[in-house]
């Protein structure tokens, strides 16, 4: 967890100390990594100031309230939950204004190794509010995994 946090704060401080040089790509990239920290890191609270105030997700039916009740309840399903994004493909839509699709890798579970494994391919949309790049909507669908035969009888 420690590791989790200096990885946040050492990822803030270089986000800030060098925006204006940093692509939006490079932005957005090092805000969904600050996401993925506070998100394994069970900060809640930290993980919801990426999101906009005006979010929409899931084609609208979920809000920026729905979206804070779903991370809690995966956080509370997995004491321990870990994500994975690739690739990460970012466009500029317009001015502060951008797009960015991915799979993402979820694992959860309550002990060393997870319980549980889903993929989701995502697609959302951003919004730069100064300096901070807010994520406005999120798009998501399970990737079916392929059958994996018991090695174990």
């Amino acid at each position: 967890m420690i590791r989790s946090c200096f990885a946040a704060v050492l990822a803030g401080l270089l986000l800030s100390a060098c925006s204006e040089n940093l692509t939006v790509e490079q932005q957005i990239i090092a805000t969904l990594r600050n996401m993925e920290v506070a998100a394994e890191s069970g900060e809640h609270l930290q993980f919801m100031t990426f999101v906009a105030d005006d979010f929409q997700g899931q084609l609208g039916s979920m809000d920026r309230l729905g979206f804070h009740r779903f991370m809690l309840f995966q956080l509370n399903q997995h004491r321990r939950l870990q994500a994975q994004f690739f690739p990460i493909q970012v466009k500029e839509t317009g001015e502060n204004q951008a797009t960015a699709n991915f799979n993402l890798l979820v694992t959860g579970g309550g002990g060393l190794l997870p319980d549980s494994v889903q993929v989701f391919e995502v697609d959302t949309a951003w919004f730069k509010d100064g300096d901070d790049w807010l994520l406005t909507r999120a798009e998501w669908e399970t990737v079916a995994l392929p059958d994996i035969p018991d090695i174990i009888d």
